[in-house]
């Protein structure tokens, strides 16, 4: 009986640990289901799983076909390659949609407009360069020299002019300057591919194996012969050349304005209303003489209300040579250029010339061009980004670039800058009593810009926005045979023309608007962010039948995809950095064992924890259960 209250005891004991058993099984099935319930964020625990929740629950037509047939595998390799086919050939087609849209196409589009036309300006040259006061005694001197080249060389005696040929002596010192560096230069005849020089007691050169040409040498004394297959393009250069080196030693630009408007312009008539010297400004151009640019804005910029010739510019204009230089101007009459205001007059470009004795009608057509800029075409707003310095007081166009390339690379390369451009910052014209080899140095640079080894025409862009003026001529006969007595009359007695030969001294220029309506060519995008959107949204449908709501379930998936790969290496790392420790044998004493069951529940690997738990000792006999009599008797 003295064992009844250890029995007790006993049994008191183990009630605890079972109630404890039992809390933690159901502890473990509360956890379980609520892992079962979905969460905030919802993670798949394999990949299989996620596809497989995708295919099912997916809007994009077809992916349900992937899962729902397992049990026929035919059906499901045809539906993965009919599905993915289709998917890829979609892609192909966004290719091809994006490819366009890169590229940037543009629409053209014209419009007409009707208003008010701001007349453009119109710059009127004599088409001869005069013999101004300044170079007088050297361009004689020249003539004099170039008199005795071609008797020379041609056989040909020139007629010159009498001059007062009474010089100073500072006068002589540059006239022997002037021959000694003309003696550099010498015209020389040569046989084509073979360089001869000829004796003087040659034979005549009117033979078709010669060329004529100019001898050019650097300070090395390396030279080569700028040579040419017309004499008359030969002798022009050549004394275009040294007339050039002659205008450079003029210390004071200013000396070359010699304006003779009385003299050059009879009549100016704009809009039925006389204009004057308010109306235009001169300059000087070294081989089209006294140039007049009428309505360049220095003044009120001149409007036309109403298209026509009577409602446009109307100039009678001189065209007799008289003291100008045979040598360099071949031609006679006027040189006209009509160009917008703010833009400098490239005579050499855009002129034409007028006749003597013709009455030229120019009708013209406004046209505006503008382009888009940015990605959709190379051009420049206003030339801030051109990496090209502009030399010309005058907005940015495309020639004024290309000539401003050109003079600064003259001035880096040959240390000097070409009289025909715009002088930049700290430098000076070009002169062989300065730059003896100036002239060699200029015409092979002056290659290397026509083969664009310069990269002037590639640096060069064109403007985003360009007004130009479409041109039409018309001619007639002025005056008319039974009018032309009264009206030679009328200039006598008001502008004193007392030319002998008449009709070929005076000539008349009409330029009025052809109609009142004028041309706009716009550009606009051909392809925008709308168009593309909306292509890539039928071709999406044609190809899955789905919406954007199933581009979103795509990337949802995509993201998925990420987020399960991120957990499972991660887990993955965890585990290689938290290894359990080795388990002791089981005949051991130490209980360690029972020291180690926490870290090794909280290991990943389960199987590590069971492997301790067996080596526990077994509970069972602690259980309560019904004891015997005999039990109790013998333990008694």
């Amino acid at each position: 009986m003295g064992t009844a209250p250890p029995s007790g005891s006993v049994k008191a004991g183990k009630m605890p640990e079972g109630e404890k058993m039992r809390q933690c099984k159901q502890e473990e099935e509360q956890q379980q289901k609520e892992e079962e319930r979905e969460g905030l964020i919802e993670f798949y625990s394999s990949y299989q799983e996620l596809f497989q929740f995708f295919c099912s629950n997916t809007t994009i037509h077809g992916a349900i076909r992937l899962v729902c047939s397992k049990k026929n595998k035919m059906k499901t390799a045809f539906w993965s390659v009919l599905f993915f086919l289709t998917f890829g050939l979609m892609y192909w087609q966004f290719g091809i949609l994006y490819r366009e849209y890169f590229s940037y196409p543009v629409n053209l589009n014209l419009n007409l407009n009707s208003d008010r036309l701001t007349f453009p300006a119109v710059t009127l040259c004599t088409l001869n360069p005069y013999r101004y006061s300044a170079i007088r005694k050297q361009l004689d001197k020249l003539d004099e020299i170039t008199h005795q080249t071609l008797l020379d060389l041609y056989d040909y005696n020139m007629s010159l002019p009498q001059r007062d040929w009474s010089t100073s002596s500072s006068q002589r010192r540059s006239s022997r300057s002037l021959l000694h560096h003309i003696q550099r230069h010498p015209l020389r005849r040569q046989k084509r591919d073979n360089l001869v020089n000829l004796p003087e007691n040659s034979p005549s050169v009117d033979k078709n194996d010669w060329k004529i040409g100019f001898v050019l040498c650097n300070e090395n004394n390396d030279c080569f012969h700028q040579a040419y297959s017309s004499g008359v393009d030969a002798v022009r250069e050549w004394y275009s050349f040294h007339y050039i080196n002659i205008l450079a030693q003029v210390p004071d630009a200013k000396a070359l304005d010699e304006s003779d408007f009385e003299n050059f312009i009879y009549a100016c008539r704009f809009n039925e209303a006389t204009c004057d010297k308010a109306n235009y400004t001169h300059f000087h151009h070294p081989l089209y003489g006294n140039c007049y640019t009428f309505n360049d804005n220095s003044s009120s910029v001149w409007t036309s209300s109403m298209p026509g010739i009577n409602n446009g510019l109307s100039l009678v204009v001189r065209t007799e040579q008289n003291d100008f230089i045979p040598l360099l101007s071949t031609v006679t009459g006027a040189r006209v250029m009509v160009h917008d205001q703010n833009e400098p007059a490239f005579m050499d470009d855009g002129g034409f010339n007028v006749r003597p004795g013709i009455e030229t009608s120019i009708s013209m057509r406004k046209e505006i061009t503008e382009r888009l800029g940015g990605s959709y075409s190379d051009c420049t707003e206003d030339g801030s980004d051109v990496p090209v310095q502009n030399l010309y007081s005058s907005r940015y166009t495309e020639q004024v670039c290309i000539r401003s390339c050109f003079q600064l690379n003259m001035v880096e390369r040959c240390g000097c800058a070409y009289y025909f451009y715009p002088l930049p910052r700290r430098a000076e014209y070009c002169d062989y009593t300065k730059h003896k080899a100036w002239g060699y140095c200029y015409y092979k640079l002056l290659a290397e810009f026509k083969a664009d080894v310069l990269g002037c025409f590639h640096k060069c862009r064109k403007p985003c926005k360009m007004t130009e003026y479409q041109l039409s001529a018309g001619y007639s006969r002025w005056p008319s045979a039974v009018s032309e007595d009264w009206v030679f009359y009328m200039l006598s007695q008001q502008n004193k023309y007392n030319i002998t030969s008449k009709r070929n001294g005076v000539a008349k220029v009409n330029i009025f608007f052809k109609e009142w309506n004028y041309k706009t060519n716009g550009e606009s995008p051909a392809f925008t962010v709308v168009t593309l959107l909306s292509q890539l949204g039928n071709q999406w449908s044609l190809w899955f039948g789905s919406s954007v709501l199933s581009v979103m379930e795509l990337a949802e998936l995509v993201l998925d995809f990420i987020a399960i790969t991120f957990i499972l290496g991660f887990r993955w790392f965890r585990s290689r950095q938290k290894l359990p420790t080795a388990v002791p044998p089981m005949n051991s004493q130490d209980n360690a064992a029972f020291q180690d069951e926490a870290p090794a529940l909280r290991a990943p690997h389960r199987f590590t924890v069971e492997a301790v738990v067996t080596t526990l000792p077994s509970y069972n006999s602690l259980e309560p259960r019904e004891p015997s009599r005999d039990g109790e008797e013998g333990h008694e």
